[in-house]
């Protein structure tokens, strides 16, 4: 039986959701990994993608093949198969996960906002750099943009809210603060996340077979660069 807090809601005519809750946590983001992980090995007649997010999934899917393979309305058809692997899902805690060091650039151009930072927490730039890097960051999803990155938890004594006037644009590779957020800008784009930093390495690349270097439930730890 799928308990209350599992929601399941139309996306349009041609996806569905499925929420697991409502909060960043470890336990949420497992279960929208393992769903989505699941339909890699059990798809369906017009599956096409299942993608995780930070306490959910959705389920993009051809409404006219659902239809005509089992005759019946598709986002119905597509809730019963969703249920079923809510209730077959497995998270293995022990599962094995990647982990990923990104080289950090750190000088004035690619960290605009790390003498604020340091500021508000009253904290030196050094500090700062030592707290972001020393722990390990777990990708909740990609999202925002192509194989944009977002990770957490960060430290308390540096967490920091989004910038009040965004920046029009944001370099590829900057790698900014918002909240308790971290995450890649994977292409030049505008944001408003606090940058203290940016990636000395390339984390999408368009063409290749995997077009981002990170996905969900990756572990990444950044390293100053010299």
């Amino acid at each position: 039986m799928i308990n209350d807090e599992v929601r399941i809601y139309p996306i349009g005519d041609t996806a569905l959701t499925v929420e697991f809750g409502n909060a960043i946590s470890l336990d949420l983001n497992q279960k929208a990994i393992a769903f989505a992980d699941y339909f890699l090995d059990h798809p369906f007649p017009g599956f096409i993608e299942a993608i995780p997010a930070y306490a959910s999934a959705t389920i993009i899917y051809d409404p006219v093949v659902v239809r005509r393979a089992m005759q019946g309305n598709a986002f119905s058809s597509v809730t019963s198969i969703a249920k079923d692997a809510v209730e077959s899902l497995a998270i293995d805690s022990e599962r094995p996960t990647r982990l990923i060091e990104i080289p950090m650039l750190s000088n004035d151009e690619c960290a605009p906002d790390l003498p604020y930072v340091a500021e508000l927490h009253d904290l030196s730039e050094k500090d700062v750099l030592r707290i972001f890097t020393e722990r390990e960051y777990r990708v909740y999803m990609l999202g925002f943009l192509p194989g944009f990155s977002y990770m957490g938890d960060i430290d308390d004594r540096i967490a920091t809210p989004r910038r009040e006037t965004p920046r029009t644009e944001v370099p590829s590779g900057s790698i900014g603060i918002a909240g308790r957020q971290t995450g890649i800008y994977s292409i030049s784009s505008p944001g408003g996340w606090n940058l203290i930093g940016r990636a000395a390495c390339e984390t999408f690349t368009p063409k290749a077979d995997a077009p981002s270097l990170l996905r969900p439930g990756d572990r990444v730890r950044f390293v100053l660069a010299e």
